[in-house]
Parts: C-alpha cells; sequence; structure tokens
C-alpha cells in the first residue's frame, strides 16, 4: 500500500491480486449471489483507490480494507433490507432440473446413510443458515470462520470492543447450531 500510495500502480495489483479473491468470497457468502458480490467487491477495490490517500498506517492494510467492506456490507444490507428472504416458491436449479425451496425441503428424518450426501445437506443447509444470522453475528462468524481473522482484527473493523466480538460469534454459533440440530449425533432432540 506504501507503494501504490507513492504512485507505484503495479503495486495496486498486487494488493488486488492477493485480497480481491477473499473480498469476493466474503461478499458471496455474505449476500449469496454472485453479482452483488462481484459489485460489492469492486467498489472495495474502488474506495482503496479513491481513499488511498487517507490511509495512515495507524492499521494493517488488511484492517482497513475489511473496515470498508463491512462498511459496504452494512450499506448494502440497508438497501435489501426488505428484500433479504428468498420466497419458497421462488425456482432454483439443481441436479434434478429446476425447483422450487419448498419442493427441495425434504424430512430431516430420511436424511440419506451415505457420507457424501449426508455432508452435502450439511453444507446447503449451513449455507442456508448463515443468512438468517443477525447481520453483525453474521460478519463476525465469516470473518472469523472463513477468513481466520482474529477477534481482535474483528473488533478493530466493527470499531467495537473485543468482547463484543466473541459474544456476537457465540450467539451465531448458539443460531447455528439450532438451525444444524438434524444433524446432531442425536438427530438434534435433547
Amino acid at each position: 500500500m506504501e507503494r501504490y500510495q507513492r504512485g507505484d500502480v503495479r503495486a495496486f495489483g498486487s494488493l488486488l491480486e492477493r485480497h480481491e479473491v477473499r473480498i469476493y468470497n466474503y461478499f458471496l457468502r455474505t449476500f449469496g449471489t454472485s453479482d452483488v458480490a462481484s459489485d460489492l467487491t469492486q467498489d472495495t477495490f474502488m474506495r482503496i483507490v479513491k481513499g488511498r490517500k487517507k490511509f495512515r498506517r495507524e492499521s494493517k492494510f488488511a484492517t482497513w480494507m475489511w473496515r470498508i467492506a463491512h462498511n459496504l456490507s452494512i450499506d448494502t444490507f440497508r438497501r435489501l433490507k426488505f428484500r433479504r428472504h428468498q420466497s419458497l416458491d421462488a425456482p432454483i436449479k439443481n441436479e434434478a432440473g429446476s425447483a422450487t425451496r419448498l419442493e427441495q425441503t425434504g424430512d430431516p428424518t430420511t436424511v440419506s446413510a451415505d457420507g457424501a450426501t449426508y455432508g452435502k445437506q450439511f453444507l446447503d443447509s449451513l449455507q442456508d443458515a448463515i443468512p438468517l444470522l443477525e447481520e453483525d453475528q453474521r460478519e463476525v462468524f465469516l470473518l472469523r470462520q472463513m477468513e481466520g481473522l482474529s477477534f481482535q482484527q474483528i473488533a478493530d473493523i466493527q470499531n467495537v470492543n473485543v468482547n463484543t466480538v466473541k459474544s456476537r460469534m457465540r450467539y451465531a454459533l448458539v443460531k447455528l447450531r439450532e438451525s444444524l440440530a438434524k444433524f446432531a449425533p442425536d438427530g438434534g432432540e435433547s
């Protein structure tokens, strides 16, 4: 980033190469569509370009970049607030052709014994459960579990106390555990 601030345009290419896929994947997991993820990734790097002179090295470049992505997420959630949930009768594509989400919802007691199928069902259920988390919990979960950031880095990005981040992570895990209870060894029963 220091080289880019001094005018080395190739340095920006290095930043883009190093971080673009991670930022894209974060937005893809957060919003679930490649179009939104692509747009927000581009917006993140455009803000880096426009704000390059404002970066003062008071924090790591990655923290600054994630803070930009965080702010874009908040803005996007506000815009999409009333369109967050997919309709159960909206068509979706699958291996067997097109169907609706409602038609594909199976009986959890008939989960296949085949490990690969079971694993895919678990991952699909996790993908469906993540968007149901509250925004701040979802972001903490994704940054911690998918990006491997420390609680302190996430606290810096969200501009909150590290204990707040840990609390958000705990609530996210509790909600995910509830959503994925059918995959528990005892079938989710206590």
